[in-house]
């Protein structure tokens, strides 16, 4: 099957298998032998496909989706973000946003609750989960920490709703006063008063400074790509995190705790750290996870079917 992706980045061409910031876009047209079109040039398009998926942007969302469909037999909608985000527009490009899904001949999707929501919300017939993906190539592997080295929290995201750090940081103070997060452009001016920072770092270096970590929190309530649980479960890192994300219930079914239960979140962290026996089944089981649903070969697999 021939493959082009659509998005508002600005280069044309092929993803190569060790490009330092594998991100999960990055990934899926990696894995797929994708190319890759800017929406942001036009006209884009100089060879026929049998898929073309397009990942409208989130925040400049005016797209013709139409004008693929004489190049790509068929047009798929790749859900950007958390399903709520389109609601956030004025009403014009709400009502735009729903007749571009619905005039698509397949929506993917996150998540399995995202695949509901959007089902019921345009009615269509072909809904699919299109699952996460780490590219094991971009990594440097002689640079990661063996587990045994490893001893300190890090949370996933920064001070906003958008990634829910205040949740995650009181999870993690349980054990440890110092505690770790990435640089996200959301993040908050003050917040090193309590966070240690990673500087702002390209993917693969992501990974490297990830596996320097013992216990992972990421209690954030949008739900999107859940790139930090399958992060963590690709190092065998215990990850505490919420319901509806599928990265996180495949990878950490038992550290999986229902939104807003940080009673739950802090006694497992404490259960972690005190319990030699369930931290290391907890590992092996997130480690399982990844190898059985989120391996490149189990996602082509899926995508073939």
């Amino acid at each position: 099957m021939k493959i082009a992706f659509f998005t508002e980045m600005g280069f044309d061409g092929k993803v190569p298998r060790n490009h330092t910031n594998m991100r999960t876009e990055f990934a899926w047209m990696c894995a797929l032998d994708a190319d890759h079109y800017s929406i942001i040039r036009a006209p884009f398009v100089t060879e026929q496909y049998d898929l073309g998926i397009v990942i409208i942007p989130k925040k400049n969302p005016d797209f013709d989706i139409n004008s693929l469909k004489q190049s790509c037999t068929k047009v798929a909608v790749m859900q950007e973000g958390p399903n709520w985000f389109w609601q956030d527009y004025d009403l014009s490009k709400q009502v735009w946003y729903y007749n571009t899904l619905t005039s698509a001949d397949i929506i993917f999707v996150h998540n399995t609750v995202d695949k509901t929501y959007y089902e019921g919300l345009t009615n269509h017939k072909d809904v699919r989960v299109l699952q996460s993906l780490m590219i094991e190539d971009a990594i440097d592997v002689d640079a990661l920490m063996p587990s045994k080295y490893r001893g300190e929290v890090i949370i996933g995201g920064n001070f906003v709703s958008w990634y829910g750090g205040f949740d995650s940081y009181t999870v993690a103070n349980e054990i440890s006063d110092k505690v770790f997060a990435p640089s996200m452009g959301r993040k908050q001016v003050g917040e090193e008063q309590l966070l240690t920072h990673l500087p702002y770092l390209t993917w693969r270096d992501w990974i490297t400074q990830l596996s320097k970590f013992k216990y992972g929190v990421h209690l954030m309530r949008t739900h999107a790509a859940g790139t930090f649980a399958l992060n963590c479960a690709y190092l065998g890192i215990p990850c505490i995190g919420y319901y509806g994300l599928d990265t996180q219930e495949v990878c950490h079914p038992d550290l999986t705790v229902e939104v807003g239960d940080l009673v739950t979140a802090k006694k497992l962290i404490n259960l972690l750290k005190n319990d030699s026996q369930f931290y290391d089944t907890q590992s092996k089981a997130a480690r399982y996870g990844y190898e059985r649903v989120y391996s490149e070969e189990q996602f082509i697999k899926r995508f073939n079917k």
